[in-house]
């Protein structure tokens, strides 16, 4: 057996997968599922995504962390993560999914989609006359390795695109602006508001009712990001009142989205699984297997997290 091991956990992903392609890239790699099946000495590295409480207690010589995703709120902070690097991924099959996420969510509401789809059901004709797409302001919270493309690509289709994020970004298209003082006036003048902002102790609630309050009367908000960044008991206020006309959510404080929650039975909410976003193995393993190496010949892996900051 390899002394060199790596032990993978996901509830999600398929660890078939993961072991074909990733095994592919580092033959000598010793795969695992099972934390039972290894000796726990052997561990080098985890791959994994939300895993349980204490789960990496048991492996005392862990050299790597990558997350099977781009958020890492699941492994910042956590008790039983030894010091050891934490990487994520953002593979370009991560970014496709996430920009074709987010166009599409933008035009459903700026081409109006929702109203006929409502119309269809009632077997009413409603011409709604479109608007042009460089009069519909989209902002972009969030420009990160994913906002940062999704916003480009919004501003490719036509749209005015402006974004928010942390520190300063420059790009082409998107007008772009920073820092705290600054994210009441980009709400002002945002009509559909998207939401890709990491989930940290800064960003968590950071859209609650008062800026909430900001948007525009009649303001569509999506969230591909994290439920918990969004106060959810002040959008669904906010929704009913029609201050928010509509969302799109695929992201919630609890996941799976509870039965008998009140967004179940809301029509001006459009619910997805928390799939905007996925990780395609055939895609990311050559990032994970690049890692690995780099950590064995002793530097940083790729896309690296600062644990301070939570991305």
């Amino acid at each position: 057996m390899s002394k060199d091991a790596l032990i993978f956990y996901s509830e999600f992903d398929d660890p078939a997968a993961w072991k074909k392609t990733l095994t592919a890239e580092l033959p000598d790699l010793d795969f695992h599922t099972d934390p039972g099946a290894v000796d726990p000495a052997a561990v080098h590295y985890a791959l994994a995504w939300k895993p349980p409480k204490g789960f990496f207690a048991r492996f005392p010589n862990l050299k790597l962390v990558t997350n099977l995703g781009a958020g890492v709120d699941s492994l910042v902070g956590r008790d039983d993560l030894p010091d050891v690097p934490i990487s994520r991924l953002s593979d370009t099959g991560m970014v496709s999914l996430m920009s074709s996420y987010v166009l599409f969510s933008v035009i459903r509401y700026a081409r109006d989609i929702y109203i006929f789809e409502r119309a269809q059901r009632r077997g009413e004709w409603k011409y709604v006359h479109p608007r042009a797409l460089s009069d519909i302001k989209v902002g972009v919270l969030g420009l990160g390795e994913l906002g940062a493309p999704a916003a480009q690509a919004l501003a490719r289709t036509g749209f005015d695109v402006r974004g928010w994020s942390r520190s300063l970004k420059d790009i082409p298209g998107v007008r772009c602006s920073n820092g705290m003082e600054a994210l009441d006036a980009f709400l002002r003048s945002t009509e559909i508001l998207v939401i890709l902002l990491p989930l940290t102790p800064e960003t968590r609630g950071l859209i609650d009712a008062r800026r909430l309050s900001l948007l525009p009367e009649g303001a569509k908000l999506i969230n591909a990001s994290r439920g918990a960044v969004v106060d959810e008991s002040a959008l669904i206020a906010a929704l009913q009142t029609g201050h928010i006309a509509e969302a799109t959510l695929d992201v919630f404080t609890v996941e799976p989205l509870p039965k008998g929650h009140v967004f179940w039975g809301m029509e001006n909410v459009l619910i997805t699984p928390h799939l905007a976003s996925i990780t395609v193995p055939e895609a990311a393993a050559r990032e994970v297997a690049e890692s690995i190496r780099r950590v064995r010949s002793g530097l940083a892996p790729l896309h690296q997290v600062d644990p301070r900051r939570g991305y």
